[in-house]
Formats: structure tokens, C-alpha cells, sequence
């Protein structure tokens, strides 16, 4: 189990779960029964949970999250490939097993934390760009891209080469004002 510092909170004791002799699982948190889908929404938020046999008071804990997995496998969510499986399998009763679970934990860890990462990094990637201001620069390509089909303009008349080269000044501009905006 971790250890805690002064500073920071307690950590939200995981929910109790019961399971009875007759397969129902009993959450005392909410003091309502509950089913394998309840509590895998459960893992998917985040929220810690640990299974008692209700009679022996044996913690099921494992078996009861295996079982999640094999109902999510039947449901056609193929999450883990058979190869794995297979391998996994291997492994019961190999020199390794001890091995094994924290490799698995670890690697598991690690990919958890680049998944967040990459999440980050694309919601700051479009993060400057607001729909308004997309609706505005495509406006203003329009109105650019329709001056260039306007055969009498105010003032003195532009090539359609001067023309490109100031969009593209004006666009280097926006992309620079966009970059120091990150």
C-alpha cells in the first residue's frame, strides 16, 4: 500500500462489495445490489473497489475483475489478442510468474501515463483555434479570394502575385501570433 504524506488527503477507501452465495453482488457504500457492468463503470471512473465473499470473507477481488474481462471479451470488445492469452496462460507455474505481474503493472502504468499525455497534447494542440476564429479566417480567405475575381479595385491595382505574397505574410503572421499564444 502507498504511504501518504501530511500534506496530501486521504485516499477515498476503495467500496465494499459483497457477493453472495446465490452470484449477487452487494455494494454497502450504496447499500444496493449491483452487477459486473456496475462495477466495471466503477473501474472506468476510477473508483477503487475490493470484493468480499460474503460467507468465508475471503477478499474475490481478482476473480471477480477476471470476470469482468471475460464478460467484456464476450460481449465482442476483443481487447486482449489470443496470442496474449496464450502467453499469459504459459506463464502459471513458469520460473517467472513472480515477475510477470509487476512487468505487466508497470508497462500498464507507463502506457496509462502517455495516453494521458497525448490527450494533453492534442486538446492544447486545439486549443487556440475556436470555432469563431476558424469561421473569421475563413472569411477572410473569402473575401481575399473574392477580390482577386473584382476587375476594378479601390486604389491602385494589385497583381495577383502581390496579392498572394501579402495572404501569405498575413498568414505567417497569424501562425507566429499562434505559436507564442501556446
Amino acid at each position: 500500500m502507498l504511504e501518504q504524506s501530511a500534506d496530501t488527503k486521504p485516499a477515498t477507501p476503495p467500496v465494499v462489495v459483497k457477493k453472495y452465495a446465490n452470484r449477487r453482488l452487494y455494494n454497502t457504500e450504496s447499500s444496493s445490489y449491483v452487477t459486473l457492468e456496475d462495477l466495471a463503470q466503477m473501474v472506468r471512473l476510477g473508483r477503487d473497489f475490493v470484493v468480499y465473499d460474503a460467507k468465508s470473507g475471503d477478499d474475490i477481488t481478482r476473480s471477480v475483475l477476471t470476470q469482468i474481462i471475460v464478460e467484456e471479451e464476450s460481449k465482442g470488445s476483443h481487447l486482449l489478442p489470443e496470442s496474449f492469452l496464450r502467453q499469459l496462460i504459459g506463464f502459471y507455474g513458469d520460473s517467472l510468474q513472480g515477475v510477470l505481474p509487476r512487468y505487466l503493472e508497470a508497462t500498464m502504468s507507463g502506457f496509462s501515463r502517455q495516453q494521458d499525455e497525448i490527450r494533453r497534447g492534442m486538446e492544447q494542440a486545439l486549443r487556440p483555434f475556436s470555432l469563431e476564429e476558424v469561421s473569421q479566417r475563413n472569411m477572410a480567405m473569402l473575401e481575399r479570394a473574392m477580390s482577386l475575381f473584382t476587375p476594378f479595385q479601390a486604389g491602385a491595382p494589385r497583381s495577383e502575385v502581390d496579392t498572394l505574397k501579402a495572404e501569405n505574410a498575413a498568414l505567417k503572421a497569424e501562425l507566429a501570433a499562434a505559436r507564442k499564444g501556446s
